[in-house]
């Protein structure tokens, strides 16, 4: 988990964007993960969504966004770790940045993964399932509740291509 290209894709002197602070000036939550998604209006309207782990935001881009239906499964594209910082920007990415446009958060709370009692469970798992191409969690936030899988699509061509799926549970509706 490294912050490297994040760096490498952004001017961080023109863009508003957060600089990841220091491992020691880090402010990771204490006792659960936090989970973002922020509305991103960029050259293409889409969803990113961001897990804590270890210390950066894992993310995922979801060009239709979340859905609260089982039987939507929503394509997640995998891109670069994101500073723990981001989960807090709102503003506008310059015309001529990497990712130009407004972002504004649409979701965000806790999450922790099927399973798991400690933030150090739900991290140990989420990693795992990143490995195995398969992470289960449960989301609570203000939209996104309840459990949720991320499932890694074998496609040899284009290996950050996964799925976003609502599990059935009380949270789910049906369009």
């Amino acid at each position: 988990m490294s912050l490297k290209d994040y760096k490498s894709k952004r001017n961080l002197s023109i863009t508003p964007e957060p600089k990841p602070l220091s491992k020691a000036k880090k402010k990771s939550s204490p006792e659960k993960s936090i989970f973002v998604v922020q509305e991103h209006h960029a050259s293409h309207l889409h969803w990113d969504f961001r897990l804590e782990c270890k210390g950066v935001l894992l993310s995922w881009a979801i060009p239709k966004g979340p859905s609260l239906d089982p039987q939507d499964k929503r394509l997640a594209i995998h891109v670069e770790d994101h500073p723990l910082e981001y989960a807090s920007f709102k503003g506008e990415i310059p015309k001529g940045q990497y990712g130009a446009g407004t972002v504004s958060t649409w979701d965000k709370g806790t999450y922790s993964a099927l399973g798991a009692e400690t933030k150090n469970d739900t991290e140990k798992n989420v990693i795992e399932g990143l490995q195995k191409g398969h992470i289960s969690i449960t989301l609570h936030g203000k939209r996104l509740k309840g459990d949720f899988d991320l499932i890694h699509l074998k496609n040899p061509e284009k290996d950050n291509l996964w799925i976003l799926v609502k599990k059935k549970d009380q949270y789910a509706s049906q369009h």
